[in-house]
């Protein structure tokens, strides 16, 4: 058999694998499940893109979102590496030519949506194959505790049983809290899996709380500070989204939008300008960023308030992918509370998305304690010392001056 490393240098052109990586491929190629909780840009794709590439037959990757197949596809294809997606973006014609050149070997990663899994189409399909893994991305989406649940997500054990022989079966998320990961590992039945979770620290991320008079006058200051650099800036509403584009757009940034509220066309055309750096600065509601693979952006900004630390870690994890110092700030009065408290009771409040965002409160009303240390813990983790690099640590250190 090819070593691991060998493909990691022919197709991804690097020398060594990141933390966790070469764990999850020697478990999946002893035949072993995996979970793996891996931090924004620790390469979670390339661990069950290569161990694809090792096994026989074809690899089914469950993904909950069009965009992010597309561009995980078009990249592979780009590496020379065989693969093809199914979902509601390809014609009934579309999908039995790629049904076809699947049964004929001619893909080794095929991406799925997790709503096709269960038509009979597919069902027979997968019964006529070597399905060697079934890699379910954005794992966290089948967890009722995550900030993405899914529905059709709960799918994904129900097609596994319908399969001939089960395969080898694989869970990946950027963000899962301890309750999360167990309801990972229950719901989508893995059978004693290596559980893989690496370390949340990111050293050239700082992390920043501020609650300015003026939250739009502090964002047009942030902007002119890292102007020409890639940024996300992050609004609870659709409203805010429009407003917030607005003034940046009349200040003569080049930002673009993204929200639900648009159409798919313009959501697809206003993706690729940022990806692109056509227009470098994104306003988005949180609809904007699953699966986005963009390692260049310098600042994320948090207009309002999220609704929990998770989604908080997730959406700031995506600035800095690329190692280089990057910074996120979240902008935080206490309007924004009682926004997200109007949003929960708009959508049937629970008991546990009233806990989230009181937690999500506190950590921004916590002045004493490292930002990084409260992240940490709350997905289990502990750091002994401050991180010297968010607003608290810096603050304290500059009182023992």
């Amino acid at each position: 058999m090819i070593a691991p490393e060998v493909l990691l240098q022919k197709y991804y052109g690097h020398a060594a694998f990141r933390e966790g990586q070469k764990k999850a491929i020697d478990a999946i190629l002893q035949g072993r499940d995996v979970l793996a909780v891996m931090p924004t840009g620790a390469g979670k794709s390339v661990c069950y893109q290569i161990s694809a590439l090792l096994l026989p037959g074809v690899s089914i990757v469950i993904s909950p979102l069009i965009s992010l197949m597309k561009d995980q596809v078009e990249a592979l294809h780009q590496m020379g590496i065989p693969a093809a997606y199914i979902n509601s973006s390809i014609s009934s014609e579309e999908f039995f030519q790629t049904m076809y050149l699947a049964q004929q070997g001619q893909y080794k990663i095929l991406y799925v949506a997790p709503e096709r899994l269960m038509t009979e189409s597919f069902l027979r399909f997968a019964s006529s194959v070597t399905i060697s893994m079934v890699a379910v991305d954005e794992a966290h989406c089948v967890s009722q505790w995550g900030q993405d649940f899914r529905q059709s997500y709960l799918d994904i054990p129900v097609f596994v049983q319908q399969l001939p022989v089960r395969p080898i079966c694989t869970a990946f998320t950027a963000t899962a809290t301890v309750q999360v990961e167990e309801d990972i590992a229950a719901i989508l039945q893995l059978q004693q899996p290596e559980r893989i979770k690496t370390g949340f620290d990111r050293k050239n991320l700082f992390f920043g709380v501020r609650r300015p008079r003026s939250k739009m006058e502090e964002l047009l200051e942030l902007i002119r500070e890292f102007r020409g650099k890639s940024g996300i800036v992050y609004c609870t509403t659709r409203k805010s989204v429009e407003e917030v584009c607005d003034v940046l757009c009349d200040a003569g940034y080049a930002a673009t939008r993204y929200h639900a509220g648009l159409s798919d066309a313009e959501r697809a055309r206003n993706q690729e300008d940022f990806l692109y750096d056509q227009k470098p600065i994104m306003v988005a509601t949180n609809a904007f960023g699953m699966g986005i693979d963009l390692d260049s952006v310098d600042l994320v900004i948090h207009f309002n308030m999220p609704l929990s630390l998770t989604d908080y870690m997730q959406q700031s994890g995506r600035a800095g992918r690329n190692g280089q110092k990057a910074h996120a700030v979240l902008l935080y009065s206490d309007e924004d509370y009682y926004t997200n408290l109007a949003i929960l009771h708009d959508g049937h409040p629970t008991l546990r998305g009233m806990e989230q965002l009181d937690m999500m409160k506190e950590f921004c009303d916590d002045n004493e304690h490292c930002m990084a240390q409260l992240l940490l813990g709350r997905f289990g983790q502990k750091m002994k010392k401050g991180c010297k690099h968010c607003t608290v640590c810096q603050k304290n250190r500059r009182k023992k001056k």
